[in-house]
């Protein structure tokens, strides 16, 4: 047996006993180390289950209870059978894992597109045990080694960067020449200062943040916004176009999800600029598409990430393009996961950007 952090709905979290996982084909043990507390943890603790199944996942066959926790660095315990390759995989050899679940054979994941997977999911969220557990069996290609420069709490934070990195990616930034762009952010939560981060790591010319929490602001300063704009002072489609030469800037990253933002997004972007959705929205919103076909503008949706997003986090992580610890604003035990990590997360928002769970800490 083994202590693991399990959900099974609305407000019910427990730390509890259950069996260690059994390697199948394919598998790699990992041993947990640190374990980011996301966004979508909240959601499911203050209103779910909404990615927790409560009826069989297709592809985990599993339901509420489940096992939590996916973003999360660790090291190997043990490999399975038949990975390719296990001499890539040693004991203790420090890694980042992707959590992605895909089933392989939908036209999404025909098409090299398995982050929109129409049967996907998370380890640590739809089955498959979870990063809050004293080990975890994850497929071999979910492993992800990581550089000796690189310390397991900053490889816990690669889940994060990498959604923020596939956003930049997927948005026009190198076409244009990251040096040439400026570039809006309306949202400073733990993804809105990644994307920052990600974007300071490309050389990106000009970088507005918008957001109204002051601890907020001062993270996104601390991450290299060039501009922090508080929209209950400012007007940010009107600044944003003044500091960008009064045409807009070229691209605008929504990470907040809120009809103000997706209002703002489109007004701000210059003539044939691009919104990138980063943000899942909780509620439906109502839009005239007029506010993007009146300025040729592009609204481009982007989901997760894909293993190569993983692959070049790492890569600036280990030679300083990223340098993301600063994100870390707290490290609690296991045992404190729902007072000192989800409820602090709820309550006090606006003094955190990460809390980590580290597996070691008693």
């Amino acid at each position: 047996m083994m202590r693991a952090a399990r959900y099974y709905g609305k407000e019910d979290v427990r730390i509890e006993d259950t069996p260690r996982p059994q390697l199948s084909s394919g598998q790699i043990l990992i041993k947990p180390s640190h374990v980011g507390i996301c966004g979508t943890d909240l959601h499911e603790y203050i209103a779910g289950p909404t990615f927790a199944p409560v009826e069989p996942h297709a592809i985990t066959r599993e339901t509420i209870p489940i096992g939590m926790g996916h973003e999360f660095s660790g090291t190997v315990l043990e490999v399975g059978p038949d990975v390719p390759n296990p001499e890539k995989f040693q004991e203790g050899q420090k890694c980042a894992i992707q959590p992605t679940i895909f089933c392989q054979s939908c036209g999404a994941c025909r098409n090299g597109v398995e982050n929109a997977c129409a049967n996907g999911g998370f380890i640590g969220l739809s089955g498959g045990g979870g990063g809050l557990s004293e080990a975890v069996a994850v497929p071999w290609d979910a492993v992800l080694p990581l550089p000796d420069n690189v310390d397991l709490d900053t490889g816990a934070l690669v889940e994060p960067l990498s959604v923020a990195w596939h956003a930049v990616s997927a948005s026009p930034l190198l076409d244009i020449g990251a040096q040439n762009a400026s570039v809006l952010v309306l949202g400073g939560g733990p993804i809105g200062l990644a994307v920052v981060q990600v974007l300071v790591a490309h050389g990106t010319k000009k970088i507005i943040m918008s957001e109204i929490a002051a601890q907020r602001q001062a993270f996104a300063r601390e991450f290299g916004a060039h501009h922090v704009l508080a929209p209950n002072v400012y007007d940010v489609v009107g600044v944003s176009r003044e500091l960008c030469r009064g045409e807009g800037p070229d691209i605008v990253f929504d990470c907040a999800g809120v009809p103000a933002s997706f209002e703002s997004a489109c007004k701000a972007i210059k003539a044939r600029g691009t919104v990138v959705n980063v943000a899942i929205w909780e509620k439906p919103v109502s839009f005239n598409p007029n506010s993007l076909v009146f300025n040729e503008g592009k609204y481009v949706g982007v989901l997760g990430y894909q293993r190569k997003d993983f692959v070049e986090v790492i890569k600036a992580i280990a030679d300083g393009r990223l340098q993301p610890n600063k994100m870390i604003t707290r490290k609690i035990a296991l045992d404190d996961l729902v007072e000192k990590g989800i409820l602090a997360l709820i309550k006090e928002k606006d003094r955190h950007v990460k809390i980590l769970v580290d597996m070691e800490m008693t």
